[in-house]
Formats: C-alpha cells, structure tokens, sequence
C-alpha cells in the first residue's frame, strides 16, 4: 500500500535523525544491557560470598563452643581476610577476639575487636566491640584510651556495662566522686533481678560516702 505524503515526511524525518542520533542510541542501549548484566554478575558474586561467609562463621561457632583455638583462628581469619565487607566479618572477629581473649592472648584479641569495631554494620555489635575493646585497653593499663571508647553513648542494653567499666576505671585514676557517679548510674540502668547489681552494689559501698 501506497504511503501517503504525511507519512512519507514522518519516514524521511526518522531517517534524518537516525543518521544523526543512531549511533548513540546503540551505544545506549548497549551500555544499558552490559550494566544490567554486570549488576546481575556482581549480585550472584555478593550472595555467594554472603553464603560461605554464613557457612564459614557457624563452623567457628562450632570450634569456639568445642574450645578448638586453631580452628577458631584459622576459620575466623579466612573471613576476616576474605570477606571483610560481608556481615559476618564483624561477628568473626568479636568471636576471635572472645576466644584469644580467654586464653591469655590480649594483643590479638585487642587487634581483632578493632577489626569488629571498624567493620561492624550492626550498631549493637559496634557497641559491643567497643565494650570488649575498652576493656581490654583498661587491662593493658591504658585508661585514657579506655574512657575515650566509653565516651560516646550506648543504647539501653549496654548503659549500665559501660558505666561499670567507666566506674572500675576511674577507681584506678583515685577519682573517687566520678567513680560514684558511675557505678550509680549502672545500677540505674540494671534490672532488679540482674545478678550484676549485687557486685556493682559492693563496690559501690566500697567507696564509702
């Protein structure tokens, strides 16, 4: 059938402006598919490493509650190394951290709870990291570095460890009043039922006033 004048000027019209744009639009569309295509490759790539991330992290769990160490070392290690921006980078860690901490081993615990703290996507695991890494300073008799991890706020779940942690440690700098302060605000902070409210409530006694 015959084209009719309208149409024939559309036709010529698309021509012009395919001979001008084509090119750009291929590369375009081009573009778009290989994107897509890399999007699709990069999700795959992460879900895997997600998964054994997820298989690695409950084999350590297991070699942690069987008191095996160099299991415990070795599986945390290759997560941390691994996949250090997976979600169970941060938990390997604090699991390393726990377990070299129990078995004397402060210098490497300190290291892999600085690697939870940096790592953690989980605000209650950062606090926690926080916690473990503040404690372990204040054994390494570096209070200053200790009270500057107890610094920021924690949520309601770790109030009163961290204002016991801060009590103990300004005990040991002879800031009586501040200590107080503390270990009341901990005891605050515990449930009535909590068996650490009779330790806290000794030391606080301790302190007299």
């Amino acid at each position: 059938m015959a084209l009719d004048l309208e149409e024939q000027e559309q036709i010529d019209e698309f021509k012009v402006w395919w001979k001008l744009h084509g090119n750009k639009v291929i590369w375009g569309v081009t573009a778009f598919l290989l994107m897509a295509g890399g999007w699709r490759a990069w999700d795959t790539w992460q879900r895997k490493q997600s998964m054994e991330a997820s298989m690695l992290f409950d084999t350590a769990v297991q070699a942690a509650s069987a008191n095996e160490l160099k299991a415990t070392k070795e599986i945390t290690g290759r997560i941390m190394e691994n996949q250090a921006h997976s979600a169970y980078a941060a938990p390997a860690a604090w699991l390393a951290g726990r377990v070299n901490y129990e078995n004397g081993d402060l210098k490497s615990a300190r290291a892999q709870y600085e690697f939870a703290l940096d790592h953690a996507k989980d605000d209650g695991m950062k606090q926690l990291a926080r916690l473990r890494l503040a404690g372990i300073r204040f054994e390494d008799k570096d209070a200053a570095g200790a009270l500057a991890l107890l610094a920021d706020p924690f949520s309601p779940a770790f109030q009163s460890l961290a204002a016991q942690l801060k009590g103990d440690i300004l005990v040991e700098q002879g800031k009586t009043d501040e200590a107080r302060a503390a270990y009341k605000l901990a005891l605050e902070k515990l449930d009535d039922k909590s068996s650490l409210k009779p330790l806290i409530e000794i030391r606080l006694d301790a302190l007299g006033g």
